[in-house]
């Protein structure tokens, strides 16, 4: 009996640590942002290089396993509102063809680019309708 008690324990500890993998890994493909009006996941050492439109990121992200960036669109201005829950800094900003574009740095993103000399991680683009953010650039139109 206490051989068997032995063995019961061995395997809860093995299936406790095959647990915390399983969440560690499921961390690694969630999606930087909430479900907006499309997903996009870019691909690739340039980001730009291959684009996916997903309605399951994280599945994609996990079947993918190169992603490099990714996107999504909400309506309405929601630039102060993504500004705020990425605790990010206004680097710059341009507009162009009614858009204005907020080029950010968020501690809480990772890899991003240098633009205009400045470490950026975060993209939002504003319209009259709608806000596109992403990271670490938005790429296609929007």
């Amino acid at each position: 009996m206490r051989r068997f008690l032995v063995l019961v324990r061995e395997f809860a500890v093995i299936l406790s640590v095959a647990a915390c993998i399983a969440v560690l890994a499921l961390f690694s493909v969630m999606p930087v942002f909430g479900m907006g009006k499309s997903y996009t996941l870019y691909n690739g050492a340039s980001s730009s290089s291959f684009m996916v439109a997903t309605n399951a990121p994280m599945l994609d992200k996990a079947r993918l396993k190169s992603v490099a960036g990714e996107s999504t669109v909400y309506g309405g201005d929601k630039y102060e509102q993504l500004k705020a829950q990425f605790s990010a800094t206004l680097l710059f900003t341009e507009e162009a063809c009614g858009v204005t574009n907020y080029y950010l740095y968020s501690p809480d993103l990772g890899d991003g680019v240098y633009l205009n000399g400045a470490f950026i991680n975060l993209h939002i683009a504003v319209s009259t309708e709608q806000t596109a953010v992403g990271t670490p650039l938005i790429f296609g139109g929007y």
